[in-house]
């Protein structure tokens, strides 16, 4: 007998609708955390509306939401500055992310109900669409969407607040390569794994993938070389 794929593997994800505040601050944050604009630049809100299409005012309101994640600052009467990460500042983000998230997973065990786990489902197979038509912006909105919604199962506000924080700071300059050569997509898949491990109960496997995981962010995701990506490392 023939198996038939479940519903959200035949449908195509549906995208959350975003209002233009929320638009533009997704633009610009992908914008920054894949280089797309560099770091040290100094921008102003007329000329990037002007590059968007909309006014002043909801880039002016969407940069100070950047610089209280640290992502810009601002500086007076002139505009914005991208905030420069140094290879240290990225591996001390990606040190404090392992020491947090990973030993967390094995609390979000059983704490998931299956509604819960529909919604990881659709977040997961959204973040795979992405990766596959090479939509970074949607592809790091749902990645951010999606392991902020695990967090929030080990009650442990602070905890899941500081990690999202972290996640967000992270510069991945490497993504849009490795999207064009196809090699997000298997990235993507450790999405389905995890969701996988936690309906199973596996605390241990969840957190050993979470390692993995954060450690791409410093390795292929931050550099774009494929041969370095360790996406095709078995999960054991």
């Amino acid at each position: 007998m023939s198996t038939q794929p479940s519903p959200s593997r035949r449908l195509t994800p549906l995208k959350r609708p975003l209002n233009l505040r929320e638009t533009v601050l997704e633009q610009l944050r992908t914008a920054i955390i894949t280089g797309e604009i560099a770091e040290g630049a100094l921008v102003s809100a007329p000329t990037l509306g002007q590059a968007l299409g909309v006014s002043a005012t909801p880039v002016r309101e969407a940069m100070m939401d950047l610089a209280r994640e640290g992502l810009v600052e601002t500086i007076k009467n002139k505009g914005f500055r991208i905030t420069t990460m140094t290879d240290k500042e990225l591996d001390d983000l990606a040190a404090i992310r392992l020491l947090i998230e990973p030993p967390s997973m094995p609390a979000a065990v059983g704490r998931i109900s299956e509604e819960g786990f529909d919604e990881l489902e659709r977040m997961a197979d959204a973040c795979l669409v992405a990766a596959e038509t090479e939509d970074l912006q949607e592809y790091l909105r749902y990645d951010r969407e999606f392991h902020h919604f695990v967090l929030t199962h080990i009650d442990n506000p602070q905890l899941t607040e500081l990690a999202t924080s972290l996640r967000t700071r992270t510069r991945l300059y490497g993504l849009k390569a490795l999207a064009q050569t196809g090699r997000l997509g298997p990235s993507a898949h450790e999405h389905h794994e995890l969701i996988r491990l936690l309906r199973n109960g596996d605390g241990a496997g969840a957190e050993q993938l979470m390692r993995a995981h954060i450690g791409h962010a410093r390795t292929a995701w931050a550099t774009g070389t494929v041969d370095a990506d360790p996406a095709d490392a078995p999960i054991s």
